[in-house]
């Protein structure tokens, strides 16, 4: 259950509009056939989440709540083995290889719950990109607060957040640093976390 709101918070995060467009940086020949694969994995990867999403907020779908649930678990399933694919051979595509697709990279691994360990093998290759300017600090947030989060430890910067099933609203799950979590966010270029939560209500 942790996990299917995991996903939904997700979803609504996207439909805000959170996702940034990738920072400028030095030219480099892009591999285009790379980003060609990761733009159709995130395709993939969005289309049953939004099916999911007009369900939730009571709108129209075409398909039942038992196909929407099967083809996305089955599209997550295929994406984990191709992400898995282009960190053997790549390592993480950062901007200088993929440009933007690099943060729709990073969502296809945030979507691989069922393999912790590799969500931490991506993180820690992601960390040394970062030190290069060459992928996203706020992603890296949401990805280390998912991993603790999935391991049932307390999260850092607040990313991940649960639905309380009587009131209907959502706050943070637990946090290491209360007193510090803005200062924290503020270092990784995320809102402070009261705004960050009120998009949810």
């Amino acid at each position: 259950m942790r996990i299917l709101v995991i996903k939904t918070m997700f979803i609504l995060a996207l439909l805000c509009g959170y996702l940034m467009v990738a920072p400028s940086a030095q030219v480099f020949k892009k591999n285009t056939a790379l980003i060609k694969q990761i733009d159709s994995m995130f395709k993939t990867d969005q289309f049953w989440r939004i099916e999911f999403t007009k369900k939730y907020r009571k709108e129209k779908s075409v398909y039942s709540d038992e196909i929407i649930q099967k083809n996305w678990a089955e599209a997550d399933r295929i994406n984990e083995l191709k992400a898995k694919s282009i960190i053997k051979k790549y390592g993480y595509p950062g901007y200088d290889l993929v440009g933007s697709s690099s943060d729709s990279f990073w969502a296809i691994v945030q979507h691989c719950d069922d393999d912790i360990p590799f969500q931490e093998r991506v993180l820690a290759l992601m960390k040394q990109q970062i030190a290069k300017n060459n992928a996203s600090k706020e992603k890296y947030a949401y990805l280390t607060d998912r991993i603790l989060v999935n391991k049932d430890q307390k999260q850092i910067y607040g990313t991940q957040l649960s639905r309380d099933s009587k009131t209907g609203k959502y706050s943070p799950f637990p946090l290491k640093d209360p007193k510090l979590v803005d200062q924290l966010r503020q270092e990784v270029g995320l809102e402070p976390l009261a705004t960050y939560v009120k998009n949810f209500q």
